[in-house]
């Protein structure tokens, strides 16, 4: 796989084409509720990861989690280019929340 593009395009494949017995097939037949889960997990997964000695373990649960992500996004109708488009309007901006004032006295 070259890119993120290519990944979500063979995911969406698999949705209108099933590979019966693929692990990809297995999340569009559990359905959303199941996508979500994986997220969830996975996301947790990459945060533990984070906090550990090594790149390995990180690399190895964040690659976890963009396919779930993407089998998400596939799940859902929301296109790469979408994603894509979304990323090129934040492109040069810098966060709100540089320009907030501190919070005091919570």
């Amino acid at each position: 796989m070259q890119n993120m593009e290519e990944l979500y395009q063979m995911i969406a494949d698999r949705k209108q084409n099933p590979k019966k017995g693929s692990y990809t097939d297995y999340l569009f037949t559990k359905g959303l509720d199941k996508i979500l889960k994986k997220v969830g997990e996975e996301s947790t997964e990459v945060i533990v990861a984070a906090k550990n000695p090594g790149d390995d373990e990180l690399v190895y649960e964040t690659a976890d989690l963009l396919y779930h992500v993407l089998v998400l996004l596939v799940e859902r109708g929301v296109s790469f280019d979408q994603i894509k488009a979304e990323l090129a309007k934040r492109e040069g901006k810098m966060s709100d929340y540089k320009d907030r004032p501190e919070i005091k006295n919570l």
